[in-house]
């Protein structure tokens, strides 16, 4: 497990003289087993780029399992989680966050979902581990087909699988990351540690779980942070830049950060629904009526690489922007 001392701490940024929000009552809340839930999904990703869903159909068996087992994990020593290799890109990491200089309070396993890692590291039960973590990507996968499809109907797109298809392709680009924040209780009163520094999600879809601890915000339009009350029971969605841009600007990506919890550990579990590396990145035609597009065109293989080589709060799709006459 990661420890924490005020030598290794002042690498970190920090948030002076910072008092928590009181988790905002405003979350946007989606039950996937009512009608209105297309409307309440597009409403919802207009206003917040962010929703919370309920009744998503993934066992709770099997979330409860993977986070137990992920728990274990991050338990390990260090020389033994190092194991599973370095995250180039895919594998275990720890405080780096990318190749640019972002550092973070945080800890990390980040794979590939369409190909096999080492998991040597848990002997004879590797291959349960590989089961289970198929098993929950699997149902969050169905999850995100449904709410995309659920978004393409409530925007009237007589394609339903217009979104939902990029991710159940075969060459689909999704990953899935398990981020572990240990508690830090030696911070000073008046401080929150930044343990993963603004940004938003460059892919399409976003699917978050994490355990019952406090430290996700989002970032509003009218320029304020606002803190999201945690449910180990549910999911939260983010809109990705890739789906703002398919929609023209009419879903917003959103920025969002973790700050650190004094006494208690974080994990959060994340599916990141992406497209074939090959994939054109545009403005969909059926959105369009009229409008000039807000975008230039370009593949997710353009776009991935661009995050790569950018700091966490860089503005990406600002490189493809289009100045539209007013």
């Amino acid at each position: 497990m990661v420890l924490l001392s005020k030598a290794t701490t002042e690498q970190y940024s920090y948030i002076k003289n910072y008092m928590p929000t009181a988790f905002s009552s405003t979350i946007p809340i989606v039950d996937l087993s009512k009608p209105d839930a297309k409307t309440l999904i597009v409403k919802a990703c207009e206003e917040f780029g962010f929703f919370k869903v309920i009744n998503h159909g993934v066992p709770m068996e099997t979330i409860s399992q993977l986070e137990s087992e992920a728990f274990k994990f991050f338990s390990m020593p260090l020389n033994e989680k190092e194991k599973v290799g370095p995250p180039k890109p895919y594998g275990y990491g720890s405080k780096k966050i990318g190749h640019n200089g972002d550092v973070g309070w945080v800890e990390y396993l980040l794979l590939n979902t369409n190909q096999e890692h080492n998991f040597s590291v848990y002997g004879k039960n590797a291959e349960k581990f590989r089961c289970l973590l198929n098993s929950y990507m699997s149902s969050v996968r169905k999850m995100a087909c449904e709410i995309l499809e659920l978004m393409a109907e409530g925007l009237k797109i007589q394609q339903k699988n217009v979104f939902s298809k990029l991710l159940m392709d075969k060459e689909s680009d999704s990953v899935f990351r398990v981020n572990h924040y240990p508690a830090c209780p030696e911070l000073v009163n008046g401080q929150n540690m930044i343990e993963f520094g603004e940004h938003t999600d460059p892919q399409i879809i976003s699917l978050l779980r994490s355990n019952n601890t406090s430290g996700l915000q989002i970032f509003l339009r009218d320029g304020n942070w606002i803190s999201v009350p945690p449910d180990h029971k549910s999911f939260f969605i983010n809109v990705g830049d890739s789906l703002q841009v398919m929609t023209n600007g009419r879903f917003r990506s959103v920025k969002h950060r973790v700050l650190t919890n004094g006494f208690k550990s974080r994990l959060s579990m994340i599916y990141f629904g992406g497209p074939p590396l090959s994939e054109k990145i545009v403005p969909l035609s059926s959105l369009m009526k009229g409008k000039e597009s807000l975008y230039k065109e370009f593949t997710w293989f353009e776009y991935k690489n661009l995050t790569y080589a950018s700091r966490l709060a860089d503005n990406r799709l600002g490189h493809f922007e289009r100045i539209v006459a007013s």
